[in-house]
């Protein structure tokens, strides 16, 4: 007796989403889903500050809000566009909506005073500054 690996795409019923890929895959019913994305971020951490790094291109330094909340920090983004082109016999307009939301949960060490962010080609840098350590004098306790 041998272990086989099964592969479900090889099977010989197809799966329910290889149906439906075949099945809207030339018509004008295919679903969309627009809009909705959720940008890459990459975190890195020095010994004064950690980094976040959003990709998120595409947006103005407008359409960003960042709050901080109970501990997280969450980075919002919404931008819309609207375009019309008129000719003589038709007008034609698309619009397109673009929007995120993603939390972090900060560490206790974060100056939440002083994070910064900056935009610049398609990048929001967003910068957690480290509180300094506080160096606690040492006590003595006397023992009865």
């Amino acid at each position: 007796m041998s272990l086989v690996k099964w592969n479900p795409e090889s099977s010989f019923f197809p799966s329910f989403s290889n149906w439906m890929d075949d099945f809207f895959q030339d018509s004008n019913f295919k679903p969309l889903v627009k809009g909705i994305s959720i940008p890459a971020v990459n975190v890195t951490e020095s010994k004064d500050a950690f980094k976040l790094n959003v990709a998120a291109p595409g947006f103005k330094k407008d359409d960003f809000k960042l709050e901080i909340q109970n501990g997280y920090l969450t980075i919002s983004g919404e931008s819309s566009i609207s375009q019309e082109d008129q000719e003589e016999t038709f007008t034609r307009r698309e619009y397109a909506f673009n929007s995120f939301n993603r939390s972090f949960s900060l560490p206790e060490n974060v100056h939440t005073e002083a994070i910064t962010a900056q935009y610049a080609d398609g990048v929001l840098k967003v910068i957690l500054p480290k509180r300094k350590a506080e160096v606690k004098p040492g006590k003595q306790i006397t023992v009865d």
